[in-house]
Formats: structure tokens, C-alpha cells, sequence
């Protein structure tokens, strides 16, 4: 049987994203409650950024947090503050990330 490009991609796609989605969901939101509070100096104390630049996290998908941690602790993504978070992201651990995308997943779009 012959698969698609596509297919392929598709579905290697969804095992990273399933993967990612475990990890945030054994991981702790305490933890990264705690860890946190470094990030609400622009992404709010609840998740919610005052400053328009930067990004709301709070009920933010918890597999795309750590893909985009993950990138900036890698220096993949740029742009934006990507220096600022480079500089952020690269003392994190696998499990620091785990625990801050399960903690601002947890949360509330609109807030608490």
C-alpha cells in the first residue's frame, strides 16, 4: 500500500502532538504555577497579558506550549521576542515545560 506525503506527515504530526499531550497531562500545574511567575511579567499573573504585544496563555493548548518552548530553547523560532525568549526558555527543563503548559492550559481563556 502506497501512502500519501500528506498521510505521512499527518500522522506523525498527531503522534508528536499525542506524545506532547501525555507529557502535559502527567505533568504537574503546580510546579509550573510556581515556575510561572517569571512569565507573568508579560504574559500576566493569570495568564492574561496586559501588554497587547505579547501573548495570552492562559487555556492556551498545552502541546503547542511546549512545542513553542521547546523551539525557543532551541532557537528555532524567532521573531517577535524571540531573543527575550530564548534567553527565557533556555534554563527550562523537559519537565519545567511539561509543568508550565499543563498550568496555563488549566486556565481560563477569559481569565480565572
Amino acid at each position: 500500500m502506497r501512502r500519501s506525503f500528506s498521510t505521512v506527515v499527518v500522522a506523525g504530526f498527531t503522534v508528536l502532538a499525542g506524545l506532547a499531550s501525555v507529557s502535559a497531562q502527567a505533568a504537574d500545574a503546580e510546579a509550573g504555577k510556581a515556575k510561572a511567575a517569571v512569565c507573568a511579567a508579560c504574559h500576566g499573573q493569570d495568564g492574561i497579558a496586559t501588554i497587547p504585544m505579547y501573548p495570552n496563555l492562559a487555556g492556551q493548548n498545552a502541546a503547542y506550549i511546549i512545542s513553542a518552548l521547546t523551539a525557543y530553547k532551541n532557537k528555532t523560532r524567532t521573531g517577535g521576542q524571540a531573543v527575550v525568549m530564548h534567553g527565557q526558555a533556555a534554563g527550562l527543563s523537559e519537565a519545567d515545560m511539561a509543568n508550565l503548559a499543563a498550568y496555563y492550559a488549566s486556565l481560563k481563556p477569559g481569565g480565572k
